[in-house]
């Protein structure tokens, strides 16, 4: 079975492909291809509130690409799924039925907590009978989980991305509202690992040059290559550290968004599984169309 997962989001779009094989009652998901174009639709939507006619007309090329891939490798079935930007933009329901009557491409725009559960899906191996702060930082908002015992007993998702913060667009009262959040569902007192998606939290692990097999980062070390990004420019960050341009400004917020998050929880350690919404997708196309393909 082949599957193909879209996430639009406000920093960047997304699209993976996937098999999947049954064998031997063993069921395996493969990378067949994996794409991420810098298209910063949240940029447009945070100051004006729409999506700008030259970032439509990107966006519309590029989901025609993405149609023609998705074609090419004759996927079995596929998601396309547009989080903070869109839906916060004016124009986003026109933009959607545009490609979808042009293209022939049906784009999902999901709220914030919707997002948050798809995401959720992909993380399961990684929670056991511990406590957990799911945070997953995009570039135009911050979806918060809570496990205790192997159940989420909290959700919220806050007005607070990495392309919000870079643009310093996020009210004091909005990182107090996440602060509160995190204070009445979970205290000072217990003992909690953090959870870090979204692909700034992967880049900062990266650089902290991790052993093999270790998932989990300290809370000092974040703060140590915080400092050490901070210490180049915009353009050395690009041309010494070699970071994509449109991950080198955002960078630094989001790292303060996690910290934020963190120390609010009182949280010393954050693990860090290299999966998204796109692997959530995965997890739900799998599942509706497992028994109709594998029997």
């Amino acid at each position: 079975m082949r599957l193909a997962a879209v996430d639009i989001g406000s920093n960047a779009i997304r699209l993976q492909i996937t098999t999947v094989t049954y064998y031997e009652g063993n069921t395996n998901f493969k990378k067949l291809e994996y794409l991420r174009f810098p298209l910063r639709l949240g940029l447009d939507v945070f100051h004006t509130n729409r999506i700008s006619e030259k970032n439509k007309r990107k966006f519309i090329k590029l989901m025609k690409a993405f149609k023609l891939l998705i074609d090419l490798y004759e996927v079995d079935d596929y998601m396309v799924c547009a989080t903070s930007a869109m839906r916060e933009s004016e124009n986003g329901k026109e933009i959607v039925e545009e490609v979808k009557e042009d293209i022939g491409l049906k784009i999902q725009i999901i709220d914030g907590k919707l997002e948050a559960e798809l995401i959720n899906l992909a993380l399961w191996s990684y929670i056991d009978d511990k406590s957990y702060l799911h945070i997953d930082v995009g570039g135009g908002s911050t979806e918060l989980n809570i496990y205790s015992q192997k159940n989420k007993i909290a959700s919220k998702s806050f007005k607070i991305g990495s392309v919000r913060a870079l643009e310093d667009n996020i009210p004091l009262s909005v990182w107090k509202s996440m602060n509160k959040f995190i204070e009445e569902h979970i205290g000072n007192k217990e003992k909690i690992t953090c959870i870090g998606t979204g692909g700034n939290i992967s880049k900062i692990f990266e650089l902290s040059n991790p052993p093999k097999n270790k998932t989990f980062i300290q809370i000092d070390k974040i703060k140590e290559i915080q400092k050490f990004l901070e210490s180049f420019t915009y353009e050395e960050r690009i041309n010494k550290l070699n970071l994509n341009p449109d991950r080198a400004d955002v960078i630094i917020p989001a790292s303060k968004i996690y910290l934020a998050a963190m120390t609010a929880a009182n949280s010393k350690k954050m693990i860090v599984p290299d999966v998204g919404l796109k692997d959530g997708l995965m997890q739900v196309l799998y599942k509706k169309n497992k028994k109709r393909l594998f029997g």
